[in-house]
């Protein structure tokens, strides 16, 4: 007996909901559930049997759910607009991702109260004691669907589908304040060897792993299945018993170019340890698609064949006919309607103007207005709340990094501000993330360890050589850290302290030189307090020192908060960003970084560093090269 079975996922959609861009207030064509949700529905009615699953971060991501958590008032009873959406596609069930979590358990909780799909989380437990092992599950570990499947020759058979989902165990860390210690995280796979059996016991035919969590071509970045692994879907594939990896988390596309084909990972064929799998983008801008054979045997049912694809939602094709986008699904147009007005009038409130342009295409490689402004904005507030306390006297800075500075998410992931009035989503696109406000303590020494690790994200240039990488692609923007408040040099002929990972791989290495206060050489013991925010103090980005320093205040206030508080009080911003950092001079040496072509523009106004055009490349990027 042989059947047809389809696999649909979507995941990291991130409150995307209408093609829409509240950063910039304009369109987005081919992003957002409501056009992947046609999507959904004509892949769903052109299977024979057929199951859509969420793979979670969908309650976090944009202006809209920051008002929806902060300010919409949303109480027991009404409807979070995104799960009003999830609604109407009857999805089979849904795990949560690390994001489900940045404002906390309380908002958690009414969010999905209203759900009419199942949640299964089996790494996620809600602590009920001092004891990590009195911890009960946040949500059931798994789920088994009974559904009757339509076979090739007419009959229907039951089957029994187990679905098991997991989030990074890191979770707990990178929202530790708001989650005060509620929750408590386990390993990804011992999770998963725990309970798989039981799912088998219970009568589970396939079981699916909705995993949010990343597929890793290297091993060292996998991890051991031992550690607290981040990325863990490689791992998960590899154990006997699951038998469909849906992946997420690292926004990429899988099957497709942007993984490269390493051992037990087929970016073509989309399959992990030989298992199908898929990864379906970010935004809604793809959905993951699952074509099973399955075979009755002697009363088990097996997987006989399988393909793996993402399907585009940026175009629909027809034969004989031009490609055209999918329309928005007008059921899910209607749930976020109100949301989505409400939001386009907080958005479009004045906060004050700029008479200068602010962008962010060349922030990782010279002075950048972007990460400036926000710098200021938090340092200035730092030294207002110390102004009476013991610390008063300590020097301010503030450690940055970018937050839409390209990366996974494109060539069109950069802030790019005209000067004239600002707006609350200007604010928005500056300060991207809901993280609360912090205040450490550190040494010089440690501020030291804290540059280098940010200095990671450069290659290890040879010099001499004049057609190099200068970025390490391994590296994330948002852990680029910059701090304001003291300059220094950056040489990266020199190796990393850190890996991409933050772990160390050469303690003495010194790519940070030259560190100075107020122009005076930085000492190892010098105190100094440091404006950051609660990502990196919950360990975010892998950095030691901001989880082990001294923190003297937090605030609940959003980070964005302050800034916006910070523009009304000053506009308009003039003049261009003082230098903070620059590379160490290595005559007859040049390295080449690609950004956006919207940059080109701007390139006469970039000071510090000599950078030139070296021409356009693929998918709106821009080559350029930069001579040290």
């Amino acid at each position: 007996m042989q059947a047809n079975l389809r696999i649909l996922e979507t995941t990291d959609l991130h409150v995307s909901l209408l093609p829409y861009d509240y950063f910039t207030d304009r369109d987005a064509p081919d992003t957002g559930l409501a056009q992947a949700a046609s999507l959904v529905r004509a892949l769903r009615a052109g299977a024979d049997n057929c199951l859509l699953f969420d793979n979670g971060d969908f309650l976090q991501g944009n202006p809209l759910a920051d008002w929806l958590a902060r300010e919409s008032n949303m109480g027991p009873g009404d409807i979070h607009p995104m799960i009003a959406a999830m609604n109407t596609l009857d999805y089979d069930a849904a795990t949560l991702g690390n994001h489900e979590f940045d404002y906390g358990l309380t908002f958690l909780k009414t969010a999905l109260s209203q759900a009419r799909f199942p949640l299964t989380s089996a790494n996620i437990m809600r602590r009920q004691g001092e004891d990590d092992c009195e911890a009960a599950p946040l949500f059931p570990p798994y789920l088994l669907l009974d559904r009757d499947i339509l076979c090739t020759d007419g009959q229907t058979l039951p089957m029994r589908i187990g679905v098991i989902g997991f989030a990074p165990p890191q979770l707990v860390d990178w929202n530790r304040i708001v989650l005060q210690g509620q929750i408590v995280t386990h390993n990804i796979i011992r999770s998963a060897q725990h309970n798989i059996p039981l799912m088998r016991q219970a009568g589970a035919d396939i079981i699916v792993a909705l995993s949010h969590s990343g597929i890793v071509a290297d091993p060292s970045e996998q991890g051991s299945i031992d550690d607290e692994t981040e990325n863990a879907s490689v791992h998960l594939a590899a154990l006997d018993g699951i038998d469909v990896v849906l992946a997420g988390h690292t926004h990429l596309v899988f099957p497709g170019p942007g993984t490269a084909q390493a051992r037990h990972i087929d970016p073509v064929k989309g399959t992990l340890h030989g298992k199908p799998a898929v990864m379906a983008g970010v935004n809604g801008n793809h959905v993951g698609v699952i074509d099973l054979v399955v075979q009755m045997r002697d009363g088990v049912w097996k997987i006989a064949r399988h393909h793996s694809t993402a399907e585009p939602v940026a175009r629909r094709r027809q034969s004989g006919q031009m490609p055209e986008p999918w329309p928005v699904d007008a059921q899910v147009k209607c749930a976020v309607t109100r949301g989505h007005d409400a939001i386009l009038t907080k958005i479009r409130e004045p906060i004050g103007e700029t008479k200068v342009p602010l962008h962010s295409y060349f922030a990782l490689v010279a002075p950048d207005p972007t990460i400036q402004v926000v710098a200021r904005a938090q340092m200035a507030h730092a030294a207002e709340l110390l102004q009476h306390t013991k610390w008063a006297g300590l020097p301010v800075l503030c450690a940055i990094a970018p937050s839409k500075a390209g990366g996974l998410s494109g060539a069109l992931n950069y802030v790019d501000i005209a000067p004239g009035p600002l707006q609350v989503r200007h604010a928005a696109e500056l300060s991207v993330f809901p993280n609360s406000f912090c205040i450490l303590t550190l040494t010089g020494a440690d501020l030291t360890h804290w540059l280098e690790q940010s200095a990671g994200i450069f290659a290890q240039i040879t010099p001499g050589l004049t057609d190099q990488p200068l970025l390490n692609p391994e590296f994330p923007c948002y852990n680029f850290d910059v701090i304001d408040g003291v300059t220094y040099d950056i040489d990266p002929s020199r190796s990393s302290r850190t890996d991409a990972q933050g772990r160390m791989i050469n303690p003495v290495s010194d790519r940070v030189q030259n560190l100075r206060y107020n122009g005076h050489p930085v000492s190892p013991t010098q105190q100094f307090a440091i404006a950051t925010n609660s990502y990196r103090v919950g360990g975010g980005g892998g950095f030691s020192i901001a989880v082990q320093a001294q923190m003297i205040h937090h605030s609940a206030e959003n980070t964005r908060d302050i800034l916006i508080r910070h523009l009304r009080d000053t506009s308009p911003l003039t003049g261009t960003p003082p230098r903070i950092w620059q590379f160490a001079a290595l005559p007859g040496t040049t390295a080449w970084f690609d950004t956006a072509a919207g940059g080109l523009p701007h390139l006469g106004a970039i000071t510090g560093q000599t950078i030139h055009d070296a021409g356009p490349r693929p998918g709106h990027s821009q080559r350029f090269t930069l001579k040290f």
